[in-house]
């Protein structure tokens, strides 16, 4: 019986092969966007900023065996620490798994497409632009809404932000 069901339905995180621990991401890119943490509050936002090694259009990394080396800040996820990574997005295929969730409609293991995740408009694609072209003294004003959604504690409403438009309201 449980041959007929996916593998990660029927392996821990610990068990699943590389292959089968790489094929769960979606391919998103959302892990790759600059956040923005509140010193006082500890409250987390989303920008519009990616990694400069990030393909703005495919949603994939530029150097992906190199990553950790060359973004020394970049976080190289594991069984171990998926679960302590709070700030990942509320649709990242590893944070379901690790909370018991199923993988949604448009993921590509399920919906067996890879653009499925761009499809049904979950990923950065065409919303981003990279780090190194805007100043660190602007990226406040790049703080948007969409990566967030379904994720509570990112962003409260009213909170300086129009969650239809991702545009700072006064």
């Amino acid at each position: 019986m449980t041959d007929d069901l996916p593998f990660w339905k029927t392996k821990s995180m610990q068990e699943m092969t590389r292959k089968e621990w790489e094929s769960l991401c979606d391919g998103c890119a959302k892990c790759c966007l600059v956040k923005l943490e509140d010193e006082e509050s500890g409250a987390l936002a989303f920008t519009d900023i990616a990694c400069d090694l990030l393909d703005c259009e495919t949603c994939a990394c530029g150097d992906y065996p190199n990553r950790s080396v060359r973004v020394p800040d970049c976080v190289t996820l594991t069984p171990e620490n998926v679960d302590q990574l709070y700030w990942m997005p509320a649709t990242c295929a590893y944070k379901l798994i690790a909370e018991g969730e199923d993988l949604p409609w448009w993921h590509p293991l399920v919906s067996g497409e890879q653009e499925s995740v761009h499809q049904a408009g979950i990923s950065a694609r065409g919303r981003v632009v990279h780090e190194s072209t805007v100043p660190m003294e602007e990226w406040e004003s790049r703080i948007v809404h969409w990566p967030a959604v379904g994720f509570e504690g990112y962003y409260e409403p009213g909170e300086g932000i129009n969650p239809d438009t991702d545009e700072k309201s006064d």
